[in-house]
């Protein structure tokens, strides 16, 4: 029953979600909008528009022509000249992404005002000339010429002298499109010289969205309350010979615009999504090649002609969903194919109904399957609902060209499983916590995470392990608890915070807790979890150990030292052994501890005894160190045979990390010692007092204590030498302690 009421407050949890995620997709803010337009860029940048040859040219007045026939604007005669030119050379029609608003500076009349130091007869010739304006005006009514226009901010910077709009025929199919289109409060015409002489006008105001890219393209709008047409779709209607436009709509919005006898379908408010393909040099003419008489015979006969600049200077780039920039007249030239070749992108007026169908049809497959299922189930589940439906929509992108976003139910399932799959691990870790609360205060970390795992496992019995064993005792323990005869809760305190100091350094290193024993700790390596290279974790943490206590004694002296007093150092021998060993819980049916036990344990625990004997901090058996010389900075110390074995031991001191073993000091260090031994094994007493020496001497001049070690072999020596130990020695040394 608990397993049914958490699954069912998962369920109800996750339908509180969903709910939100479907406010969220209805209400649309900006971060919503930015990842559904994001992943539509994705889908253009993975397969941009095939280019079919289409009858679309721009005459671009790019860098070369400016540097060829001067800096912009150029005067009016040689854009009449540009005009004339492009008709020569059989356009069918041409546009304007460009708005000519002022009189020409460059007019005779102009020239003639501005200079009145010319001679008079110089004045009236150049009255008497036509304005370049009626120069360029009449080239204008002499093709098919569309102007462009451009909105402004608000009706304010509308000057007095621009004209009355000219209206456009047109018709509306379906009801007013005016509400759903976009509103532009006034544009900013042409001179009216040059309207008046233009077979059409078109705007080239493109709006981009809230992240800056130029993703869509209004084929109509609304300004000053009246209807008008993007430059393109302009160009296009009178190219094919000026016949009325129409509009239509339905219930949802703007559905199409019926243009040049064919239906092109819209967005809601009137705009379209061209299908963009790479910036194409093919697409542009040089201005200065067609000016100077050098662009190819034929190029632009039969053509739809964009005019319009390429010039870095003139800053007529804009971000499009290919992740690059592209000049503006580029985008109209692009709807133009577009539009040419049945191409676009649509996105229908029933695609957020679609989208919120599918978010909830897919998050309430989550809601019902995930409680139900295991962690590998759900993954599964999750690939299959999110990836099958971003699948679904690339599929349509790629064979139909419709936009239906893949984020949001994609992500709305991720969501969902992500909360849904919480929700069960929160149930299964208070579970857990049960048996943690239970076990662990008599069990290692590790291996009440195990129990909280397999609960099946908490049975008396063992298993045959290879371990690392480590013991560690803190030398004089009696003389300093004696320092705290009166004060035995600073006893206390100062070992809970030295033995966390160290139990800490055994953590890092992936060591589990036997056992604290009083100031002795009993620890191990590869149980109950697999440790991979354990001999030498074990003698890191050991390093770990003596570093973190040098620390620790450090910062207990200045302390002391502040307050007047002098504290003697804490001072840790450490003993590693490695062999296979029974660990697993071992006690009675009531209490039982997870513990080691084996020969290997108890060779650990006489190594840790027997390094202040030594005078070394952390001793290693024969096993141990054969697995680690190559790591480790190993010296040789004695062949033992330590209380209650019968085999000897060779034993080994750990003095450092591979940095101090691949120290050319430390070579001659690790010589001298294996020399002395040779001596000392060779009976050859006086050599192997003299390699005592020399031992002591590089120890000290590396900065490693070797006096303790090398006194232990003088001692032996001195004894040897007052009663020698026969020529049938062996040189196996008996301890005679623990």
């Amino acid at each position: 029953m608990a397993a049914l009421s958490g699954s069912g407050a998962a369920r109800l949890l996750g339908l509180a979600l969903l709910l939100g995620l479907l406010m969220g997709r209805v209400a649309d803010p900006q971060i919503v909008s930015n990842l559904r337009h994001s992943a539509f860029d994705l889908y253009q940048q993975l397969s941009p528009r095939e280019v079919d040859p289409q009858p679309v040219s721009i005459v671009d007045i790019d860098d070369p022509s400016l540097e060829e026939f001067g800096q912009w604007p150029w005067p009016r005669t040689r854009m009449a000249d540009l005009v004339e030119r492009i008709t020569q050379a059989g356009a069918v029609a041409m546009a304007f992404d460009i708005v000519f608003s002022e009189p020409d500076r460059l007019s005779p009349d102009k020239i003639a005002s501005d200079n009145t130091s010319l001679p008079e007869t110089v004045r009236d010739r150049l009255n008497a000339l036509p304005a370049n304006d009626e120069v360029f005006a009449r080239a204008i009514a002499g093709s098919r010429v569309i102007l462009g226009q451009t909105s402004v901010r608000s009706a304010a910077a509308n000057r007095e002298t621009d004209a009355p709009m000219r209206d456009v025929a047109h018709a509306f199919i379906g009801g007013d499109p005016a509400p759903y289109l976009m509103q532009f409060p006034d544009i900013l015409q042409n001179l009216p010289v040059l309207e008046d002489a233009a077979a059409g006008r078109g705007m080239f105001s493109v709006r981009p969205d809230a992240d800056g890219i130029y993703r869509r393209v209004p084929l109509a709008m609304m300004v000053q309350g009246k209807i008008r047409l993007g430059l393109a779709p302009e160009l296009l209607r009178v190219a094919t010979g000026g016949d009325a436009f129409a509009v239509r709509v339905n219930e949802a919005g703007v559905d199409s615009v019926v243009l040049a006898r064919q239906l092109v379908r819209t967005e809601a408010d009137g705009t379209v999504w061209p299908h963009f393909s790479g910036s194409l040099r093919t697409r542009y003419v040089s201005a200065a090649d067609l000016l100077a008489g050098r662009m190819p015979e034929g190029r632009l006969k039969g053509h739809l002609v964009l005019i319009g600049t390429s010039a870095i200077g003139l800053e007529d780039f804009r971000p499009t969903p290919l992740g690059v920039p592209m000049p503006g007249v580029e985008i109209h030239a692009q709807l133009l194919e577009n539009i040419l070749s049945h191409s676009m992108l649509v996105r229908p007026n029933y695609a957020i109904g679609a989208e919120l169908a599918a978010t909830a049809g897919l998050s309430l497959l989550v809601i019902v399957l995930v409680p139900m299922l295991g962690a590998h189930l759900v993954i599964a589940l999750t690939l299959v609902l999110a990836g099958g439906y971003a699948g679904l929509s690339w599929y349509l992108f790629d064979s139909r060209g419709l936009l239906i976003d893949p984020v949001w139910p994609a992500l709305s399932v991720v969501g969902l499983v992500m909360l849904m799959s919480s929700l069960n691990y929160i149930r299964e870790e208070r579970m857990r916590q049960q048996i943690r609360g239970a076990f662990g205060q008599y069990v290692s970390p590790d291996l009440v995470a195990k129990l909280a795992d397999n609960p099946d496992s908490l049975a008396l019995g063992g298993e045959r392990r290879d371990l690392t064993i480590l013991f560690s005792d803190v030398r004089g323990f009696t003389a300093l608890a004696e320092g705290f005869r009166d004060d035995p809760a600073g006893l206390t305190t100062l070992m809970n915070r030295f033995l966390t100091i160290l139990s800490q350094a055994i953590l890092d290193r992936r060591g589990t807790i036997d056992k604290f024993m009083g100031d002795a700790i009993m620890a191990f390596w590869n149980a109950p979890l697999d440790t991979p290279d354990h001999e030498a974790e074990a003698c890191r943490a050991a390093l770990q150990m003596q570093a973190d206590i040098e620390r620790f004694n450090a910062a207990r002296a200045e302390t002391a030292r502040k307050s007047g007093k002098v504290l003697p150092p804490i001072d840790v021998g450490i003993g590693l052994n490695t062999g296979d060993c029974i660990v697993g819980n071992m006690g009675s049916d009531s209490r039982f501890d997870y513990t080691a036990l084996g020969d290997p344990v108890n060779l650990a625990s006489r190594l840790e005894g027997q390094s202040k004997a030594y005078g070394l901090r952390i001793l290693l058996g024969e096993r141990t160190a054969r697995r680690v010389e190559d790591r480790f900075a190993l010296i040789e110390l004695d062949s033992l045979r330590v209380k209650g074995k019968s085999l000897p031991e060779r034993i080994f001191g750990l003095l450092g990390d591979d940095a101090l073993r691949d120290d050319p000091e430390f070579s001659k260090l690790r010589d001298a010692n294996d020399a002395m031994r040779a001596a000392y094994a060779g009976q050859d007493w006086q050599t192997a007092l003299d390699g005592c020496d020399r031992l002591e001497a590089q120890g000290k001049a590396m900065e490693l204590e070797m006096a303790g070690y090398a006194g232990l072999y003088r001692a032996r020596i001195a004894a040897f030498m007052a009663n020698p130990p026969g020529h049938d020695w062996d040189g196996v040394y008996v301890a005679d302690s623990k």
